[in-house]
């Protein structure tokens, strides 16, 4: 196992930057994702762990070593893709065992010099990796023969069967069907625990990424918004790009003003509290963006905001209704069904702590 280190990394196709400066340490055994929409960049900084792009600017390490113009082959890295890239002619023994077949190996001590496994070791590895992913009944098959959530299990024990220092996945999760995806999921979390090897994921799906990260690293136009635990960013995001693109719904963010007093936080429709503690205190009057997620909005009798509803959907275990305030339109998250009608107004207050501002010039986070 290692670390990976990006030290002011940056990725240029020409005028083009895909990856800005970058700085993030992934430590030893964590299961870090890269998230973010198509575009961010967040796969081209995983090809350059693995070493399929070249680095412009910076210094990548993978545990001390630095490893900018070190080949792929010597990185000790195993990657899984989206496409699975199985060799269809082959058993999934045979798949498994592929890449024991081209790399050497210090067997006897770090002292003695790398060889090749030999069929008996070889063996033992495959059978380790197949048992680990559940894949002993399959091993005479091939790939034809198997779903598409046994493939990526073939997959990842070909990534696993090498031991590497650390696994990168690049969306491999894309090609499933939702069901299949929640269980693999599941799969690789479990995984990651019984290996403790490091992980770098790369996804768009903010779901993966708040069920399975030890960290989560959003990016956004080649450049890092924030890194922290799925909670912390949940919770706290530093900018209004990360609290609309975490969570389903996203957070609502609606143009406001401080009150005179600073006592609230000034919509159309009425007022939410200011947040205790306030970072950067906005002065009264001030401009800013207020942001609240679906679950933090209570319909209340006495509740000091309102607003027309719009529309109501019935997801069986909660409802979403969307309601409109001098012209911004939000959402509420109810468990079960609403008793809000199309067209009524509703009286709403915010649960504590679930305020939060942003500044409307910068997008950064107030509280």
């Amino acid at each position: 196992m290692a670390s990976v280190t990006f030290d002011g990394v940056t990725k240029r196709y020409d005028d083009v930057v895909a990856v800005d400066a970058l700085d993030l340490e992934i430590t030893d055994g964590e299961f870090m994702v890269l998230l973010g929409p198509s575009g961010c960049g967040k796969t081209t900084a995983l090809r350059m762990i693995a070493g399929l792009e070249d680095i412009s600017d910076g210094e990548l390490r993978i545990g001390d070593r630095v490893v900018n113009d070190i080949d792929p082959a010597r990185r000790d890295i195993s990657m899984v893709f989206q496409s699975y890239a199985l060799y269809p002619h082959m058993t999934v023994q045979r798949n498994i065992e592929s890449p024991l077949l081209a790399r050497t190996y210090h067997m006897d001590g770090a002292d003695q010099p790398a060889r090749k496994l030999t069929s008996a070791e070889r063996a033992d590895r495959v059978a380790e990796a197949a048992r680990v992913l559940d894949l002993e009944p399959y091993l005479k098959r091939k790939p034809s023969a198997l779903s598409g959530g046994q493939r990526q299990r073939v997959a990842l024990a070909r990534a696993f069967v090498g031991r590497p220092q650390a696994f990168l996945m690049d969306e491999p999760l894309s090609n499933l069907d939702a069901k299949l995806r929640a269980a693999t999921r599941i799969e690789l979390v479990d995984l990651h625990k019984r290996v403790g090897t490091t992980i770098v994921y790369v996804t768009h799906d903010q779901v993966e990424a708040m069920t399975m990260a030890t960290r989560v690293a959003v990016m956004s136009m080649g450049k890092l918004q924030q890194v922290g635990t799925p909670q912390d960013v949940y919770n706290r995001p530093i900018n209004t790009f990360v609290a609309q693109f975490i969570g389903t719904p996203p957070m609502n963010c609606l143009d406001a003003a401080i009150s005179a007093d600073g006592s609230s936080v000034e919509l159309d429709g009425g007022t939410l509290p200011v947040p205790a503690g306030l970072d950067n205190p906005a002065a009264g009057g001030a401009k800013v963006i207020v942001g609240i997620r679906p679950e933090h909005l209570v319909v209340s009798d006495d509740g000091p905001l309102r607003a027309v509803v719009r529309a109501v959907e019935w997801l069986g275990h909660e409802c979403l209704v969307t309601a409109e305030t001098g012209g911004q339109s939000f959402i509420i998250r109810q468990a079960g069904m609403s008793t809000a009608e199309v067209g009524s107004t509703v009286k709403l207050h915010a649960e504590a702590g679930g305020v939060h501002l942003f500044d409307p010039e910068t997008t950064g986070r107030l509280t």
